[in-house]
């Protein structure tokens, strides 16, 4: 897959990058003048909050990139895997590796969505009713399980997951920035949970599995955590402030025409094949957008190239699909359909026209 974008960026030219140099730079330059980061602030902020991540999750710096990569742009991340994998202790230790406001809620049957929003109470005192907010009301929500709740308290979150905002007796109460929701759920044990509907997924805009440690991770990880809980030692490297201005320098870095008419194309493609049912939505294209510049400012560029945006797109994509029976009955997955998409939707050469027309 690199090799292909690579070939069409020949030599060191800096391909997809503005006419003016100057204009991609201003965004994220040293001088944070409207507030954002430097690249160099970001690159070393992120490289310090996966480290203190990779202390509790070992041996899995890919997971821990993709939920930098969800976090920088805005977004929320679902961590769908089978049980003792380390899903939450993926959500507590990015929760703990910023200095934020952190909230858990522990998803059950029973659980109610004023559980989760908040709820109105008569003060007898006052006369009136005064708001309580729920757990929502954070910086980080984590959520355990988030299937074993019923799809009444799962909406819940739709809300405040696309508008960062709660609605309770017709008042509207803004949530704090930045807010992100880390969800964790097991796909294989489906007694008692109820899957979560297309709305749902929709909202999050990567899906990561952590999937089991090789070996000498595993060796690793017997070794220094058999004793003692690394949860407990984590302390923050990074604040809520910070992480906002390095959300706003992630806003600024270019994308060319052509590199958007590409995501575009490649969301409009999983619409078009026999095997899917459902599409990506278009929620979903700005998410491979966002998640894209996201990536390219980890990689230290004020740019994105097709190689960003394949680097994010099974995570943001496959779990938007809803697959055919027969695709199903021929064990294709919507992974495998997404790669597949990446490999038939030409790339853009660089120094195409803006129109996209051009293409390998």
């Amino acid at each position: 897959m690199t090799s292909r974008t690579q070939s069409a960026v020949p030599g060191d030219q800096t391909p997809y990058y503005p006419s003016d140099p100057a204009a991609g730079a201003r965004g994220t330059s040293g001088a944070n003048g409207h507030g954002s980061a430097s690249l160099g602030e970001l690159h070393d902020t992120a490289a310090r909050i996966a480290a203190n991540v990779e202390r509790v999750l070992v041996g899995k710096p890919d997971v821990v990139r993709v939920a930098l990569v969800t976090l920088l742009a805005e977004g929320h991340l679902l961590v769908e895997d089978v049980p003792g994998v380390g899903k939450t202790s993926l959500a507590k230790a990015l929760a703990r590796s910023i200095d934020c406001t952190v909230s858990r809620i522990q998803f059950t049957p029973d659980l109610l969505p004023s559980d989760v929003t908040g709820v109105s109470i008569y003060n007898r005192q006052t006369g009136g009713f005064e708001f309580r907010p729920g757990p929502v009301f954070a910086n980080i929500v984590v959520g355990d399980e988030i299937n074993r709740a019923s799809p009444k308290t799962q909406s819940s979150l739709l809300e405040c997951m696309e508008e960062h905002q709660v609605t309770v007796d017709t008042s509207t109460y803004e949530l704090e920035e930045p807010f992100m929701v880390i969800a964790t759920q097991n796909p294989i044990e489906m007694e008692g949970t109820y899957a979560l509907p297309e709305a749902q997924r929709d909202r999050f805009t990567a899906r990561v599995s952590i999937g089991y440690p090789d070996p000498q991770a595993e060796l690793a990880m017997v070794d220094e955590h058999a004793g003692h809980n690394p949860l407990q030692d984590l302390r923050p490297v990074s604040d809520a402030a910070t992480v906002h201005r390095l959300i706003r320098a992630v806003r600024k870095v270019h994308m060319a025409p052509e590199v958007r008419q590409y995501a575009v194309e490649l969301a409009s493609a999983t619409r078009q094949l026999p095997e899917i049912r459902l599409g990506a939505s278009p929620r979903a294209t700005l998410q491979l957008v966002r998640a894209a510049r996201a990536q390219a400012a980890l990689a230290g560029r004020e740019y994105v190239v097709p190689d960003d945006l394949h680097a994010v797109a099974v995570p943001v994509l496959a779990h938007r699909l809803v697959l055919t029976t027969e695709a199903h009955a021929a064990r294709r997955s919507a992974t495998d359909v997404v790669r597949a998409v990446l490999s038939r939707v030409p790339v853009p050469q660089a120094g195409s026209p803006a129109n996209g027309q051009s293409r390998r």
